[in-house]
């Protein structure tokens, strides 16, 4: 490119820098003896404008036109009047209507002497080859500085003239200089970098104001050696990925510290209304608060049978009828299994028992308690909820927005971000479209100005694994809020479709008739292979009978950014570790097993389960009395040193178990909210082995 400046009458043009879309001139233009009609202080307060445009010189044919912009000069009337030294400016360049970049540059307009006597004016400034360089009282502190570039991959990536992108390449280039990244070899298969690691030491202004841009394009590697650009993103600053390597980062554990040890209260510590007493029942029926039912052994001396026998007890009776089970197993002559084994150290020695989880264990089922009793506890509808907060179950966090919103959360990308890729030339109407995306990331911090001094250590040294990952992927569609109604008679007929990659399932079959606000209660299974396809996207749809069915809206959820986070946006980790009950225990990973690879990943030390049931992380012991101060632990709780884990997890600000709520928008009206969608999504890694069971959200059904 290079840029033509036109005067009054006169006009220049500057140098043309080769194959850039950032170019640096450092050229200064003198325009001498121009011609203005009027009085000085006219001029002064109304100078002429200078008008630059800039072209694209080409090879061959005329040159492209990029852009202008017109720019007021700053009159000096007198030459050496104490006035502060001009500064550089960022200027708007337009082409048409639309913002084709930006020009940094400063005008001045001198007044010239009418004789010898008076005042001169200001030196030429310094020359490089026949060009005259900015001055130095006006060109910016240039500082050494180190650029960190984490080159994951690229995504969703479209066909250019009418070939897919197979091998695909990202050059980064900031004030002059360009690194590239190795080449994927099939991006249909692999679309990650195998050495995703880049450093640019380039010399970059000390105010961020006059800062270059950082320009990422995309090649594709082609049969002929061909190498065409098929998309590039421009990021304006780099002044959000700045940071100081040097200084002392706040680990987790110390952050850990930090936190003044409390008991995790279940139900978030909001108050319990009073519940008004009831009639007595008949004496066959159960009572709910006091009785529960359960699936014992069957009471005989032949221990080798799995017959079970079902009773409802009161929990005392069951507690009784457990110890003297026990007792009876301790003095038969045949050795009791190791599963009672479990069972009697449990109990004898946390008072609890396990369930739900061999044959031969106890098993407990609360009629009165379901997923929606922790849904409505958790939005403090206590006339819904049943007797969820007197049995001190745990509550769920409900987001009011998406969960990557949240603004501790840095919208999960902490570890990469996503940069949109556009087009280079092509068609004007198609300049702004979205042709695919680059994963990657940037830290920019200030090097040592003598180059013998030693580096400081590289911040992104420690990240996961880029290979691809197998994972299942269960989206629990709560409800939908305030639809936009698409019938004649101001209501819907919604239901929900999932597409993930080129999987779609839907539940029109299951449709809600006539409604804006549904209660879908519906949870949907998808096997895939991140980040082949990372991009969930949800669909309310309005059923027709007769025509085609019209989208409502939809929402998408980036599943990728959610695996690496280091917030673990994977799976919500509940308040409490329970083996059974309605929270049972979901996540494929128990919490001592997510403990040690978190610490892995923050490269922290892993953390050691000490004789007294406490956990040793570096430094710092964790104890479990710290923790659970309350006695009156529900009967459903699992081990000692799993608790623990999980509050330790806690207190790192992981991502809880929540619900979040998302706007739904469509292609008609991008800019106005359609309705609103609760839901969580869970994203179990298939390497770690199988989940637990997903929860039952089918919505309640009245009671004949």
């Amino acid at each position: 490119p290079y840029a033509q400046i036109g005067f009054i009458n006169q006009s220049q043009r500057t140098e043309v820098i080769q194959k850039t879309l950032c170019p640096t001139w450092d050229q200064t233009l003198i325009f001498s003896n121009v011609e203005l009609y009027g009085e000085p202080d006219e001029i002064y307060h109304d100078p002429p404008n200078i008008l630059i445009e800039l072209f694209d010189k080409d090879e061959y044919g005329v040159p492209d036109f990029l852009g202008r912009v017109q720019c007021s000069p700053i009159v000096r009337l007198i030459p050496d009047e104490i006035n502060p030294i001009v500064k550089l400016k960022w200027f708007q360049i337009k082409r048409g209507k639309n913002n084709a970049g930006e020009l940094l540059a400063a005008f001045e307009l001198f007044l010239l002497p009418e004789i010898d006597n008076e005042k001169k004016l200001p030196p030429y400034p310094s020359k490089r080859g026949s060009l005259f360089i900015v001055p130095d009282l006006i060109r910016p502190e240039l500082v050494r500085t180190g650029i960190e570039i984490l080159c994951w991959g690229v995504r969703n990536m479209k066909t250019f003239m009418l070939s897919d992108i197979d091998c695909p390449q990202v050059i980064f280039e900031v004030a002059g200089q360009q690194v590239a990244s190795t080449i994927i070899k099939n991006a249909k298969k692999t679309p990650n970098f195998d050495k995703p690691l880049l450093f640019l030491d380039v010399m970059l202004p000390k105010d961020d104001l006059y800062a270059p841009t950082m320009n990422i394009k995309v090649k594709d590697h082609r049969s002929f050696g061909r190498k065409p650009i098929v998309g590039f993103h421009i990021i304006k600053s780099l002044e959000l990925f700045r940071c100081d390597p040097t200084a002392p980062s706040l680990t987790l554990i110390q952050a850990a510290k930090n936190i003044e040890s409390h008991t995790i209260s279940p139900t978030n510590d909001f108050t319990v209304p009073m519940i008004k007493k009831k009639k007595k029942k008949h004496r066959n029926e159960c009572s709910h608060s006091s009785k529960v039912k359960i699936v014992l052994p069957n009471e005989t001396n032949d221990l080798t049978k799995n017959e079970i026998e079902t009773k409802i007890v009161d929990k005392k009776t069951m507690r009784k009828r457990v110890k003297q089970f026990l007792k009876k197993c301790k003095s038969s002559t045949i050795k009791p299994e190791s599963k009672l084994e479990k069972i009697q150290k449990a109990f004898l020695k946390d008072q609890q028992y396990y369930q739900n989880v061999l044959v031969n264990q106890v098993t407990i089922v609360e009629d009165d308690i379901d997923w929606w009793s922790k849904y409505y506890a958790s939005k403090r509808d206590f006339n819904k909820c049943g007797t969820y907060i007197q049995k001190r179950y745990e509550t769920l966090t409900i987001y009011s927005h998406p969960l990557e919103l949240y603004e501790f959360y840095e919208g999960f990308n902490d570890f990469c971000r996503t940069f949109e890729l556009s087009r280079g030339k092509t068609k004007f109407e198609e300049e702004n479209e979205i042709v695919g995306e680059f994963k990657g990331l940037f830290k920019v911090y200030p090097l040592p100005e003598n180059s013998n001094e030693l580096l400081p250590h590289r911040i992104m040294e420690h990240f996961p694994s880029n290979n691809l990952e197998e994972c299942l992927i269960r989206v629990y569609i709560i409800r939908a809020i305030d639809l936009q109604p698409k019938d004649s008679n101001r209501k819907s007929d919604p239901y929900i479709e999932i597409q993930l990659g080129k999987i779609k399932i839907d539940n029109r079959d299951e449709k809600i008739l006539n409604t804006t606000n549904p209660i879908f209660g519906k949870m949907f299974e998808i096997k895939t292979i991140i980040p082949l396809a990372k991009d969930l996207i949800i669909r309310i749809k309005d059923w027709d009978l007769i025509t085609s069915d019209d989208i409502i809206g939809q929402t998408t959820i980036d599943l990728e950014n959610r695996l690496l986070s280091k917030y673990r946006a994977t799976c919500g980790l509940p308040l409490q570790y329970n083996l059974t009950g309605p929270n049972q225990w979901r996540d494929n990973s128990r919490p001592r097993k997510i403990l040690y690879d978190i610490c892995k990943r923050n490269n922290l030390s892993l953390p050691e389960l000490l004789d007294d049931h406490s956990i040793k992380i570096g430094d710092t012991i964790f104890r479990l009395e710290d923790f659970e101060q309350e006695k009156n632990l529900t009967i459903h709780v699992g081990e000692e040193e799993e608790r623990l884990a999980l509050y330790i997890l806690h207190k790192f600000h992981l991502c809880p178990e929540h619900i979040e709520t998302r706007p739904l928008f469509n292609s008609f009206q991008p800019f106005i909210e359609q309705g609103r969608l609760e839901l969580f999504v869970d994203i179990f890694l298939k390497s770690h082995g199988p989940p637990g069971p997903p929860f039952m959200i089918t919505p309640r059904k009245p009671k004949p």
